[in-house]
């Protein structure tokens, strides 16, 4: 930069003495100044990266979640399978045991023998269609359960994480159905190999290929009734019924004397829209197991649910961006998940008013400002800011919070900014942009601080559960008028087992089922039938 100041030595000679003088201050004091701007912007320079240093020395990011995860996978192919732990505002307090950590990598190589696109599978698949007694077979180490997609995303995840949960416990291989959008929304979760069944699967393309029911042949509930299965004959594959209309022989599966049995079954098919994992813990062998890999009973979704699911790039693109637009400076976030069940869905002033009331009950919200309080408005300070992230099909109960917080002062002098993703009216299953856009809001409601969900709402499970939360469920309302009380916070953040078997296995046959182990009760949105994993107290 000096050369601009350069003037030949003939000109500065034929400047006066006071000009000269002149000149060489001002070069001099540039000089000056210079030095003093590069150093103040050296040291602000250090001091930003000792900052940040500092930062994650104190708060680590925890990229494999104490272990859960693996460091086998590209960053770039699943964005958030790593980067999910940097929008969460604290680590998870519930740590993985040593003993699921281990299981899971013993898994992963056992997948890697066994799954598609390996001479174990290939010769599993020979000749499937075709009915051999497996009864005096070996099976060998490489056994398989297949999961077939069906009804809404959070049954899906539910019943996604139950079926592998009992693939960990059985050793067998899970494959995911692969004719629906799974591939559209969520990540490879196994390194190395795909839980994807192969489309060319033979019994994908068999009679009942799409119609998997109690009429099956190979429906196991319905064999039992017949008397068709037992010791000395056992089929190559069998098809397992767990819908909300299974009956207990279909829902009883997993008890010990069944298991006996399907144990030397090569090939499991399982249909599910329920998350039975509460009903594996009557079985005693599976119960040390169990207790070993979740020390902490009620963890078991919140963990698998981190594991198992990693939104895809594009999924992974519409959470951050909404993230960041409204959830990430607010001081405080919330979580509010409408669903209504009733043919004539739609915008309810009863369900409005019952929002409101559970969460200005619960402190969630506050109430809004008295005119004597208005007119006392302090503005000598910033006030808190609250988003309030709502997920319905019907954008009205969003619309009618915003305004309610928008034409009033709030009596804390909160800020409360309100915010929906979607509202798409109509649930769209198997939609893929549908479908994204429901697995994004899933992973939203996960980030928030705290959450409000609907009865019965296997969205609203998923979601809590993921977050580590422990919600506050809306009563379902008998009629158009709002409940009293409106809602209750629940001491687990498990989700609900909607439709368990009404008893235990043997020695508990004929047992409330809800009443066996002091862990295992009653969900307190599903009273009368459902059950839930609570941690002991």
């Amino acid at each position: 930069m000096y050369h601009k100041f350069q003037i030949s030595g003939k000109v500065f000679m034929a400047l006066g003495l006071k000009m000269k003088i002149l000149i060489t201050v001002l070069f001099t004091s540039v000089l000056i100044w210079s030095t003093v701007l590069l150093s103040s912007s050296n040291n602000f320079k250090n001091n930003f990266l000792d900052d940040i240093s500092n930062d994650s020395k104190e708060t680590p990011r925890d990229k494999l979640l104490g272990g859960l995860l693996t460091g086998d996978f590209d960053e770039g192919s699943c964005l958030s399978r790593y980067h999910k732990s940097l929008l969460y505002r604290q680590p998870s307090p519930y740590k993985p045991s040593e003993y699921l950590v281990s299981k899971l990598r013993r898994y992963e190589r056992l997948h890697k023998r066994c799954g598609p696109d390996t001479e174990a599978y290939k010769k599993a698949t020979e000749n499937l269609v075709r009915d051999e007694n497996y009864a005096n077979k070996s099976v060998g180490e490489c056994r398989y359960i297949v999961w077939v997609a069906g009804y809404g995303l959070g049954n899906r995840m539910l019943t996604l994480a139950s079926v592998f949960l009992y693939a960990l416990l059985t050793e067998r291989i899970i494959l995911v159905d692969n004719r629906k959008d799974v591939n559209d929304i969520l990540c490879e979760p196994f390194p190395g190999t795909s839980w994807l069944l192969p489309l060319d699967f033979p019994l994908m393309h068999y009679t009942y290929a799409y119609s998997y029911n109690k009429d099956y042949p190979r429906c196991y509930g319905t064999m039992v009734n017949n008397h068709t299965i037992n010791s000395t004959f056992i089929p190559k594959h069998l098809y397992l019924h767990n819908l909300h209309d299974s009956r207990d022989e279909d829902k009883m599966f997993f008890c010990e004397k069944d298991q006996r049995l399907i144990n030397k079954v090569p090939w499991l098919i399982i249909q599910a829209n329920v998350y039975f994992v509460p009903s594996l813990w009557f079985n005693p062998t599976f119960q040390p197991e169990l207790m070993k890999l979740f020390p902490q009973k009620d963890t078991v979704f919140h963990h698998l649910a981190r594991y198992l699911f990693h939104p895809t790039n594009q999924v992974w693109g519409m959470i951050t961006r909404h993230y960041y637009a409204h959830l990430s400076r607010a001081d405080e976030t919330l979580g509010i998940q409408i669903r209504v069940f009733r043919k004539d869905a739609g915008y309810f002033q009863h369900v409005m008013d019952q929002i409101v009331s559970c969460t200005q009950r619960a402190k969630l919200l506050p109430e809004l400002a008295t005119q004597e309080e208005t007119a006392q408005v302090n503005i000598t300070y910033t006030p808190k800011v609250k988003s309030v992230l709502v997920t319905s099909l019907y954008p009205e109960y969003s619309d009618n919070l915003k305004n309610m917080f928008w034409e009033r002062p709030s009596s804390t002098g909160e800020i409360i900014q309100v915010n929906q993703p979607s509202g798409e009216r109509v649930q769209q299953t198997d939609k893929k942009l549908h479908d994204q856009k429901a697995l994004a809001e899933i992973y939203l409601l996960s980030l928030t601080d705290n959450i409000v969900t609907s009865a019965w709402s296997t969205f609203g499970y998923v979601s809590y559960s993921i977050g580590g939360l422990k919600p506050w469920l809306l009563h379902t309302p008998r009629g158009n008028k709002t409940p009293d009380p409106p809602c209750v916070r629940s001491t687990s953040m498990e989700p609900c087992y909607l439709t368990p078997p009404s008893h235990g296995c043997d020695a508990d046959w004929g047992k409330n089922s809800g009443k066996i182990f002091p862990f295992v009760k009653s969900c307190e949105d599903v009273v009368y039938s459902g059950l839930k994993l609570h941690d002991e107290l």
